[in-house]
């Protein structure tokens, strides 16, 4: 480590903070419904949406009526995207003629784009068509992290409002958010990105020559427009399967910075909003200084851990002057590594511009700890802000059992029903991560996709389902989750953790809503400063650790013994 690797992490989080706050005055006015400067041009568009939809722009929908209406939008975006892909072969736009999607890789693959995880069990740029790509991959970038926001945007609601039975209306949200905020922002990245030299273009392939006079075919397409929306909307899917450290995705160092910044983005933004909206900033800055911890404890985790370095190759005569530098771009160095893979992890997104599999073990679990969380901080686009919400109000309701008053937050009581579907949201993780772990380490057939024995390979499997059920996407590598096996029930991982998740999150909302605001008094807990802030660090960490850690200590913990030990599996 070194303070020019420093300095580029705080001038890259400080960059975060700087565009953050402009942008979450455009959410909030979307968020309260209010005009934005792009009404002039887009409120047609809205009318024209509205009115092919039959969705009447005043109406608004019960917390129920408005998970219905996701449930159903999400249900049609998966039976559309699976039949695109079982389709492809019959479409246009097909330049190298690919095939049709295996069944259980086409339900994967659905799946993944619809709840914003992106997982891939296949190569874009040897698997899809640009037709896929282009109208199932992409528009389902903007379609699903627009709707994480839309949700986050009803729990809000749910602390705003007094003795009201409605949460917003679904379909105006969703449309709004799209059109106002992430269609714009990435048509200015993606120029930006074909500016630094990402391709955006129908053709399938060029020929090269390599430096040894031999042809090489290298794919190209339409890559900087879904690039934009991958971290834009922490989505995270690439077009090329080493995502972004594949040149045509990331070309340098310049791209980088503005990758991180980018998947980092609207989580922020969405929290500067949320104080906006609840009309006191200090709520906002004590949630956001909450994530700040563990995100700049977990860069300075990874940044340590890799520049330290594996002691096995030193001992080997490997030059160790550079730290770990396995699975890394030299291009990118050790400072920017760490923070895309602990932004990449903290955040939804799932991108990569290192291989997690080749961090040393500390360093992955880093990020493999940011999953087992939930992908929280400061979390995927709208999913960040109401999972830590959820943790805000079990920290509040802790803190009222210490001082032995009812538990309030932001003027609602927070009472036997908010707990029990609070809790409900907050253990669904741990019951699909450790239970299909659990299952695939006594499956001979879940075993053979793994590259390693030993903690590594329980590492890759718990890595899997934690990255799935947080809706992440990103992977060990060293695990072929290609099979029937892995696409089911990392399939079924994410369903579970997008929609059984939101599902009691919306009906909190709803309970909140209906609440009356009570004013402050001298025994409420205060939640906009330091005392609120270390009890939500004491909650996660108890929370979290007690969890998981019994499962860390058998991979990534163990394993990072055995390497000071000389071992290796």
């Amino acid at each position: 480590m070194n303070l020019a690797g420093w300095s580029e992490i705080a001038l890259t989080l400080a960059l975060v903070a700087a565009l953050a706050i402009p942008i979450s005055a455009l959410i909030a006015r979307i968020f309260a419904g209010q005009d934005t400067f792009l009404s002039p041009a887009l409120a047609p568009v809205e009318r024209a949406f509205f009115r092919l939809a039959g969705v009447d722009p005043h109406k608004e929908q019960s917390w129920l009526g408005y998970t219905t209406a996701m449930l159903t939008f999400s249900a049609v975006g998966f039976v559309s995207l699976y039949a695109l892909q079982r389709l492809q072969n019959h479409l246009p736009l097909n330049p190298v003629g690919f095939d049709a999607i295996a069944p259980d890789l086409a339900f994967n693959t659905s799946v993944s784009f619809v709840t914003n995880t992106n997982w891939q069990n296949y190569s874009g740029e040897s698997t899809m068509s640009h037709l896929t790509q282009m109208l199932g991959l992409t528009v389902h970038n903007f379609l699903s992290a627009a709707t994480g926001l839309a949700m986050a945007f009803a729990l809000v609601r749910g602390f705003t409002r007094s003795s009201v039975t409605t949460v917003g209306n679904f379909w105006i949200d969703m449309t709004r958010i799209t059109l106002h905020v992430l269609l714009p922002l990435s048509v200015v990245f993606a120029f930006v990105l074909v500016a630094l030299g990402v391709p955006q273009t129908l053709q399938g392939s060029i020929d090269a020559t390599t430096l040894e006079g031999a042809k090489q075919v290298i794919s190209i397409g339409p890559v900087a427009s879904q690039e934009a929306i991958k971290e834009l909307g922490t989505n995270g899917g690439g077009f090329f399967n080493a995502n972004s450290a594949h040149p045509f995705e990331n070309p340098g160092a310049w791209s980088d910075l503005l990758e991180i910044v980018a998947l980092l983005l609207i989580p922020v933004a969405s929290v500067f909003a949320f104080g906006r909206a609840v009309g006191d900033p200090k709520q906002a800055r004590a949630i956001l200084a909450s994530m700040a911890i563990f995100l700049v404890a977990g860069v300075g985790a990874v940044y340590a851990a890799e520049t330290y370095g594996n002691p096995i190759l030193k001992t080997l005569g490997v030059d160790s002057s550079a730290g770990n530098m396995e699975g890394k771009e030299v291009r990118f160095g050790q400072a920017m590594s760490a923070l895309f893979a602990t932004g990449t992890s903290g955040t939804s997104t799932g991108a990569v511009n290192t291989m997690h599999d080749s961090l040393t073990p500390l360093g992955g679990l880093v990020p493999m700890f940011n999953l087992l969380a939930g992908c929280i901080w400061p979390g995927g686009v709208g999913a960040g802000l109401y999972g830590f919400l959820v943790v805000a109000i079990i920290a509040v309701f802790v803190a009222g059992l210490m001082v032995g008053r009812t538990p309030e937050y932001l003027g609602k009581k927070i009472e036997a029903r908010e707990m029990k579907l609070a809790m409900l949201a907050v253990l669904i993780y741990p019951l699909v991560v450790l239970g299909f772990t659990s299952a695939s380490v006594l499956l001979k057939t879940a075993l053979d996709s793994l590259n390693n024995t030993g903690p590594h390979g329980l590492s890759e499997l718990l890595y899997a389902y934690a990255s799935t059920s947080a809706n992440n996407g990103s992977a060990f590598a060293g695990l072929n989750g290609a099979t029937l096996w892995f696409n089911t029930t990392l399939g079924l991982a994410m369903l579970v953790g997008r929609f059984a998740c939101v599902i009691p999150v919306l009906a909190l909302a709803g309970a909140l809503a209906a609440k009356k605001k009570v004013p402050a008094s001298a025994g409420t807990f205060p939640t906009d400063g330091p005392l609120f802030v270390g009890l939500l660090f004491g909650v996660i960490v108890i929370l979290y650790l007690l969890q998981y850690f019994p499962a860390l200590s058998l991979g990534p913990i163990v394993e990072h013994f055995l390497m000071l030990d000389g071992k290796t599996f």
